[in-house]
C-alpha cells in the first residue's frame, strides 16, 4: 500500500493533477476502497509457537534445571514430605496428535454465532457434526473451543456490557425478557442479568445472596434467572458438573501414574496440607511428582489436568500460562493433560502439553451439549 503511494507521487502522468483536483470526500471514499481491497484478513491464533520457543531458549533450559535439581535444593520445595523416599527415575513416551491450526481456525469461524451462549439443542449439534467432518477435528474437541471462544468474548466484551448497562436495564423496565436482550446486543444472559439487578440499585452481596436462592426473587427476577440460567454455559451459577467430571479426569491420570509405579501426591492432599499450614493453597498441580519424571524427552515435576480442548485461543493461553507460572516457580518444567488435545499453535514455556490418548477414560460420562 505504501508503495502504491508512492508510485503516485513521482508519477509524471498527467492524470494526476485532475486526480488532485478530486473533492476530498471522493478521494478518501478511493482510498478507503482501495485499503479494504488490500488488506489481508487477520490471521487466527495468538503468537505462533516457534516465535515463542525461540524468545524463550535460556528459560526453558533454567526451568528444565529447576525440574531436574528439585530433590537436592535447599529448603526443600513446596509440598516434599520430610521423610521422602529417594526418588526413582521413569521415562515415558507419550504419543500426541495436535490439531491443526488451520483446522481450528476454520471451526472457530463456525461454532459462534451471535446471541448464542447457551448448550446447544440436537439441530444445532448435528449441524457441527457435520461441518466437523471436513475438518481434522472431533466434534467434542469442536464443542470445546466454542466453550473458549465464548469465554474469550465474554470477558473483553465486559466493558461494552456495562457502557450500556442503563440502556439495557430500561429496556428491562419496559418488559424485554434478559435472553431477548442477550440475542438482541450478544452479551452472556446472566452477565446482562446481573447489571440490570445492578441498574436496579441490588447491592453486589444481594445479588450474589439472590443468584444461590433464586426461590426467593420475586416473580419476574426467578423467571428472568431461570430462563437466563437456561440459556447461558458461560456465566451461569451452577457449573458442579463441568467440576464433578474434571475431578473424575483428574483421579484416572494419577491412576495411571501410581500404576506405572511412580510416586505422587494429589491435589486434595496438598491443599489440605497448605491450608493448615499457610492459611490457603499456595501452589496446587493436579499432580506433584516425588520421583523423577521424564516425558518425550522433557523433565516433568507436575502436571496439571484440563478436561478441555487446549485451544489457541488469547484468553484461554494466558489465564493457564499464569496458572502455570506458580508451578513453575516452585518445581520447575512440568506438564499439562488436555482431556480433548490441544492445538498445534499452543504453547506455554516450561509446559510439556499432552493428551489423554493413554487413558482409559471409559469411566468418564459422555459429553452433554443439549
Amino acid at each position: 500500500m505504501e508503495c502504491g503511494r508512492k508510485a503516485i507521487v513521482m508519477s509524471e502522468d498527467p492524470g494526476r493533477d485532475s486526480a488532485k483536483s478530486k473533492p476530498n470526500s471522493e478521494r478518501n471514499r478511493n482510498n478507503n476502497s482501495n485499503r479494504g481491497n488490500s488488506a489481508s484478513p487477520k490471521r487466527y491464533g495468538t503468537t505462533l509457537k516457534s516465535v515463542i520457543m525461540s524468545k524463550n531458549v535460556a528459560e526453558i533450559k533454567q526451568m528444565n534445571a529447576q525440574a531436574n535439581n528439585r530433590f537436592t535444593t535447599s529448603p526443600k520445595p513446596l509440598a516434599f514430605p520430610d521423610d521422602m523416599e529417594e526418588p526413582k527415575h521413569f521415562s515415558f513416551e507419550w504419543k500426541v496428535l495436535p490439531v491443526a491450526l488451520k483446522a481450528e481456525a476454520a471451526m472457530a469461524g463456525e461454532v459462534i454465532r451471535k446471541g448464542e451462549f447457551g448448550w446447544l439443542d440436537n439441530e444445532r449439534v448435528d449441524e457441527l457434526a457435520e461441518i466437523v467432518k471436513q475438518h481434522d477435528m472431533s466434534l467434542d474437541q469442536a464443542l470445546s473451543l466454542r466453550s473458549a471462544l465464548l469465554q474469550q468474548k465474554t470477558v473483553y466484551g465486559h466493558g461494552r456490557l456495562q457502557s450500556r448497562s442503563k440502556a439495557l436495564a430500561n429496556l428491562y423496565k419496559e418488559g424485554i425478557s434478559v435472553v431477548d436482550l442477550s440475542k438482541r446486543f450478544d452479551f452472556p444472559p446472566m452477565n446482562i442479568f446481573r447489571i440490570v439487578l445492578g441498574e436496579l440499585r441490588w447491592s453486589k452481596s444481594k445479588i450474589k445472596e439472590s443468584l444461590r436462592s433464586p426461590s426467593k426473587l420475586p416473580e419476574r427476577e426467578r423467571k428472568e434467572f431461570e430462563e437466563a440460567e437456561a440459556a447461558d454455559r458461560v456465566s451461569n451459577v451452577d457449573q458442579s458438573e463441568v467440576q464433578v467430571k474434571a475431578d473424575k479426569f483428574e483421579d484416572i491420570l494419577s491412576d495411571w501414574f501410581e500404576q506405572q509405579g511412580v510416586k505422587l501426591r494429589r491435589q486434595p492432599e496438598m491443599v489440605r496440607e497448605q491450608s493448615a499450614q499457610h492459611g490457603r493453597p499456595v501452589a496446587t498441580p493436579d499432580i506433584l511428582f516425588l520421583d523423577h519424571v521424564e516425558i518425550n524427552g522433557n523433565p516433568v515435576a507436575w502436571i496439571d489436568a484440563k478436561h478441555f480442548y487446549g485451544a489457541d485461543v488469547k484468553f484461554q493461553r494466558k489465564k493457564m500460562a499464569s496458572q502455570m507460572s506458580r508451578y513453575i516457580n516452585e518445581w520447575g518444567s512440568g506438564a499439562v493433560v488436555y482431556r480433548h488435545g490441544f492445538s498445534e499453535n499452543l504453547c506455554m514455556p516450561g509446559c510439556t502439553l499432552l493428551d489423554a490418548s493413554p487413558l482409559d477414560l471409559s469411566d468418564l460420562s459422555p459429553e452433554g451439549y443439549d
